[in-house]
């Protein structure tokens, strides 16, 4: 059974996205508790500006943000050619494995430490490694909620949207549906997460809340456009590995899933 399951090229390829897709979500989840400054990555001066009214504001990020936006160019290379129910099914899973080490995580936080290893690390700085391990696992509830929450509702939007302009224009502009569909979805994205963990969680005002959303947007708009060549890179693989006959078919199944 698993051998002929294995010898399919198209099932082989779905195990291969699924699983990226899936350990690339965790570990985007995992990195977020750190927040980085894109100005000094990039080697600029950081500069400060005000949006909305609220002062202070520069492109200060989490680590995060570096692999969600694959997150979105696998959701629509999944979407072209096994379609949107292959894509729902991969969340729920990505979902499931998310809440699952949120849970781990919370546990081994609140299992005792030995005496020895609070204090193993501290000529390395780290006075206590325990509270240093809750720092980096321990992320509010809210947040957790927030991330999974937008998550699953950006992802839905990405597949309407990107089936959508499929309709209206065919197998042309791969590159509307694909970057159109990624641009609306991480807007959502950007919103919910922001708007769950910090306006009910935290009870930031409506000002800091959309200041903020512009900030992480912008970031987010810009590597949906620089990463459209690789869906077109992709996609290529993807037909000289199964076949153009193969990925025709598949792509017509796959606006059926839609159309039914």
């Amino acid at each position: 059974m698993i051998e002929n399951l294995l010898k399919d090229k198209p099932t082989k390829l779905f195990m291969i996205f699924c699983s990226f897709f899936v350990a690339n979500a965790l570990i985007a989840e995992c990195i977020g508790g750190k927040i980085f400054s894109l100005e000094r990555l990039l080697g600029l001066p950081v500069h400060t500006f005000t949006i909305f009214g609220y002062p202070g504001l520069s492109f200060n990020l989490t680590c995060g943000v570096l692999l969600w936006p694959l997150e979105f160019v696998l959701t629509d290379v999944v979407n072209e050619y096994f379609g949107p129910k292959a894509v729902r099914r991969i969340s729920y899973i990505a979902v499931g494995l998310i809440s699952y080490a949120f849970l781990m995580f919370y546990i081994a936080i609140k299992v005792p430490a030995a005496d020895w290893w609070l204090g193993s690390s501290a000529q390395d700085g780290v006075p206590n490694m325990q509270d240093a391990f809750g720092s980096i696992f321990g992320q509010g509830m809210w947040i957790i909620f927030a991330s999974i929450m937008a998550f699953l509702v950006s992802q839905i939007v990405d597949v309407t949207v990107f089936h959508r302009i499929k309709r209206a224009t065919g197998e042309k502009h791969v590159w509307l549906r694909a970057t159109g569909s990624t641009i609306i979805s991480q807007l959502v994205d950007s919103f919910i997460v922001l708007f769950i963990a910090f306006k009910i969680g935290k009870g930031w005002s409506w000002q800091q809340v959309l200041a903020i959303c512009v900030v992480n947007y912008t970031y987010k708009f810009i590597m949906a456009i620089v990463l459209t060549p690789l869906i077109y890179f992709l996609e290529g693989r993807v037909e000289k590995y199964l076949g153009k006959e193969t990925t025709e078919r598949m792509k017509k199944a796959a606006m059926g899933q839609e159309l039914a």
